[in-house]
């Protein structure tokens, strides 16, 4: 663990993997140091923004250097169900990468939990992550310039929701009406840090 000041206002806490990110997550978020406003987790580092008025970095740094980790703890949040239509233009790719076929890559995605580790490329888009890998697939060699709304992906050992038409990689398995983000909504963002989330197959 290392941990580094940014600015007045800020410590990024730099750990081994993501188990640990998330484990960090939930320490701190069950008990916060004194002056910690906000916590912002990625793949292998967590940022925590401070009160300067109530603290300073170097003093929550102490703190997080005896915060004791639990294997397996996630931060703790609501959870959600999104309704999928499984006729990805990659499904068929995922299922050769995998060894399974079509229908036992939709029933490997809809048969266990998932849950957001982290957010970040685009407002509302959720990394998820699930204890089975055998879904872990790579990024398309190809990206393509356009990927719709609503797209449902793979790649790397994340699974992710496109919120708005974009630029990607992912291996797209399906599609969603969900709407992953809202600015009149409280949070806009559909999926946070923490959230847990089950795929549901609809017919199209």
């Amino acid at each position: 663990m290392r941990c580094l000041p940014c600015g007045e206002a800020g410590l990024l806490v730099e750990l081994d993997d993501l188990e640990q990110v998330l484990a960090m997550h939930a320490a701190l978020q069950e008990v916060p140091p004194p002056g910690v406003v906000d916590l912002v987790p990625a793949a292998r580092t967590l940022l925590l923004q401070l009160d300067p008025a109530l603290t300073d970095p170097g003093a929550v740094a102490e703190v997080v250097r005896f915060t004791t980790l639990q294997p397996g703890a996630a931060p703790a949040a609501d959870s959600v169900e999104i309704a999928v239509v499984y006729d990805g233009a990659d499904l068929a790719d995922v299922a050769e990468h995998t060894g399974m076929g079509p229908r036992e890559v939709v029933q490997a995605h809809t048969g266990q939990e998932w849950r957001v580790a982290f957010c970040g490329f685009s407002p509302g888009f959720g990394y998820l992550v699930a204890q089975d890998d055998r879904l872990h697939v790579p990024r398309r060699s190809t990206p393509r310039t356009r990927v719709p709304a609503g797209a449902v992906g793979l790649a790397g050992e994340f699974g992710g929701i496109y919120p708005r038409e974009s630029p990607g990689g992912w291996q797209l398995i399906g599609r969603t009406d969900a709407t992953l983000w809202d600015v009149e909504r409280d949070p806009p963002a559909l999926l946070v840090p923490g959230t847990r989330v089950r795929f549901v197959e609809v017919g199209a």
